[in-house]
Order: structure tokens, then sequence, then C-alpha cells
């Protein structure tokens, strides 16, 4: 079993490829930033989901990459 990787979007859609198993810390890693904030956004039942971090002015959110398997 494959180990979980993520990737990120900002809000320029710049994208962050292979972030590994802990995406928080290899973006702060490769922005050279210390501290981080989670981002959350509001879903339409009033609740709220973790959906990111904002690191260093940007807004990251950050998506789990799998392997697309469909039967044949």
């Amino acid at each position: 079993m494959t180990k979980a990787n993520y990737m990120a979007i900002d809000q320029y859609n710049h994208t962050y490829h292979n972030l590994g198993p802990h995406p928080r810390k290899e973006l702060m890693r490769r922005l050279a930033k210390s501290r981080a904030a989670k981002m959350y956004v509001d879903r339409t039942n009033k609740a709220a989901v973790h959906i990111g971090w904002i690191i260093g002015g940007l807004w990251l959110t950050v998506f789990k990459v799998e392997r697309m398997e469909r039967p044949a």
C-alpha cells in the first residue's frame, strides 16, 4: 500500500505537486515560512470543513492525489 500523496493550488492557480504524506510541513518548507493557519470553507448545511492552509499570504487548497482505477 502506498502512502497518501497531496498537491495544493493557491489563489493564483499556482500548483504545488508531490507534497507527500505531510502537506503542511512540505508547503512550509518550500515557502520558507514557519507559521500556517487552517483554512476553512462553509458547507451548505452550515458545517465548516478544513480544506487547506494560509501560509505567507497564500491561500492553499490541498487535494489528495489517488490513482484512477476503473473496472475493465
